[in-house]
């Protein structure tokens, strides 16, 4: 039985008269109402709490995914994803919860599990058109499995992606993440300007002739 629905205490004499059996209802009528009390002040809390974290969430205050300013360890997410399927895993670091996707058509697509609205799993439902969706059952939000962005309900912005590649034995890893709605271009250059400046100058990243050049002469 719920706090909330505690039995009404019963009222007037006991059957015996008997003064110490009226006292314990009293007390135990009391004890019922602090709980209630309790229970709202708990629910009240809570309450707030979440308020307070969705607006960190929205405004940006509280982490999101992709924030790294340097490049990830690379990190393996499966030894082979077939079409039609997915795979949850963690990327870039071990509390960034992620999804990777495997289209119909063989596209592989990655991205943040975490809703942009309030931080709610996010899943892939692949009986939702030839792609599938991606769909946070919180709010009802959902997202483009191609792409990431938003198609319904209140999410605020896109899902920040994240970059898979597939190597030769048919293993699938995350290389690289991007801010929600941040360029691939931008993303990349972001995390693999200083460390990469060869893949930086191919890209045409800014600064990555200077930092090539300058890598040359070291060597």
């Amino acid at each position: 039985m719920s706090v909330t629905e505690q039995p009404a205490p019963h009222s007037g004499p006991s059957p015996d008269g008997d003064a110490a059996a009226d006292q314990l209802r009293d007390r135990i009528s009391a004890d019922s109402l602090t709980t209630r009390r309790d229970y709202l002040r708990i629910v009240a809390t809570v309450s707030g709490g979440l308020a307070i974290g969705g607006v960190g969430v929205a405004a940006g205050i509280l982490h999101r995914h992709g924030d790294s300013e340097s490049m990830p360890e690379a990190r393996k997410v499966a030894d082979r994803l077939p079409p039609g399927q997915s795979v949850a895993f963690r990327f870039p670091g071990d509390e960034d919860r992620a999804l990777a996707v495997r289209l119909e058509d063989g596209s592989l697509v990655g991205y943040s599990a975490v809703c942009t609205h309030l931080a709610c799993a996010v899943l892939w439902r692949e009986d939702r058109g030839p792609d599938g969706e991606l769909y946070c059952p919180c709010h009802e939000g959902v997202f483009n499995a191609r792409t990431g962005e938003v198609t319904a309900g209140p999410p605020p912005r896109p899902l920040p992606r994240i970059f898979l590649t597939e190597q030769a034995d048919g293993s699938v890893w995350a290389v690289a993440t991007a801010r929600s709605g941040e360029p691939a271009k931008d993303a990349l250059c972001r995390q693999f300007g200083d460390s990469r400046p060869e893949f930086s100058a191919q890209l045409g990243c800014p600064g990555a002739a200077r930092a090539k050049s300058a890598e040359s002469g070291r060597t």
